[in-house]
């Protein structure tokens, strides 16, 4: 009789054991299973910006490949703070898996962000970050990297007592501290040299004007440097109308199909790409990876990439400049 309890209680043990690894194993299927839905709320949807609309198209197309809706809702300008809080308020209503942004401010979404946690809402950062630690994981360009990266080759191209001014986009957000900060890290002794940084708002046409106003300001000014794609293009676009690109040098972060053409013009100097499509589409794939239960990463480099009128024209270069041919490439080369 006690030999008989014993092999029943075994037996037991082992229905429950078994009943429990196919339980798990049973949800495991259905997260695998189950379509996810997601909300991507970027700084800004801008058709004329290269950097957004590739980023944009990375994350839906990793979405598609990966059995998940994605809704983008974004604010009209970039530096519209309240506007991307206001969507934000909305994404949380809506219960979503996960919400992917781009913060537009250092400070002003945490608590909001604190709010969607509460909610059981995962958080994911794509480009740019906040001052509190409160996403799951982030995705974006090591801007600091990037910065320095473009100062040392400005250095280069700079006389000991060159004057340079600094066209730069949003004041406070983590992209453009960083960003500068590792500018000036790369000049070196030459940060001394820095007369001016201005402010332009992610706008073409106040870049263009701060530019034309530095320039005045300095006549003996010899580079202006853009942090990123609208502060860049619109000093370019000053330079060029002003008939001085062979007095004042330009460089910058960030590309588009007009930066190039300056380039090929001799107004770019050179500029430092941000890997933006990757940057999307490896955001929502490591969101989805969580939400799935799978082993995925909280911290990605997106990388960047030095381009100049020497390197433009190779194979590996011309990938980020144009950047939708990505679509023709295979899933394994658009993010690792």
């Amino acid at each position: 009789m006690k030999k008989y309890r014993k092999w029943l209680a075994i037996g037991i043990m082992i229905c429950l054991a078994a009943g429990t690894v196919g339980g798990v194993c049973l949800h495991r299927k259905e997260l695998k299973e189950k379509r996810l839905s997601l909300i991507y709320i970027p700084k800004v949807v801008d058709g004329t910006n290269d950097f957004w609309t590739s980023l944009i198209q990375g994350a839906r197309i990793a979405a598609k490949e990966y059995n998940s809706d994605i809704e983008v809702m974004a604010p009209n300008e970039e530096n519209d703070v309240e506007g991307q809080n206001r969507l934000l308020e909305e994404a949380i209503a809506e219960q979503p898996d996960a919400i992917l942004i781009s913060p537009s401010s250092f400070t002003e979404s945490d608590e909001l962000l604190e709010q969607a946690k509460k909610a059981g809402i995962r958080i994911c950062f794509i480009d740019s970050y906040t001052d509190k630690n409160v996403q799951d994981l982030t995705v974006a360009t090591d801007n600091l990297e990037a910065g320095e990266q473009l100062g040392k080759f400005a250095s280069t191209l700079l006389g000991a007592m060159d004057q340079i001014a600094i066209i730069s986009h949003v004041k406070g957000v983590s992209t453009a501290v960083e960003r500068e900060e590792g500018f000036r890290r790369g000049l070196g002794d030459l940060e001394k040299n820095i007369v001016a940084v201005e402010y332009c708002d992610s706008n073409y046409n106040k870049a263009y004007k701060l530019t034309l106003e530095v320039m005045k300001k300095y006549p003996n000014l010899k580079m202006v440097a853009g942090m990123n794609e609208y502060s860049s293009v619109g000093a370019a676009r000053a330079v060029k109308a002003a008939i001085a690109q062979n007095e004042i040098k330009v460089v910058g972060i960030d590309s588009s199909q007009e930066a190039v053409q300056l380039m090929e013009h001799g107004v770019f100097k050179g500029f430092v790409v941000q890997k933006a499509f990757k940057m999307g589409y490896v955001g929502v794939r490591e969101t989805v990876r969580m939400l799935r239960g799978d082993t995925y990463r909280k911290e990605v480099n997106s990388g960047s990439q030095l381009v100049t009128p020497e390197n433009m024209y190779s194979e590996e270069i011309e990938k980020l400049l144009f950047p939708f041919n990505t679509l023709k490439l295979p899933t394994a080369d658009r993010g690792d």
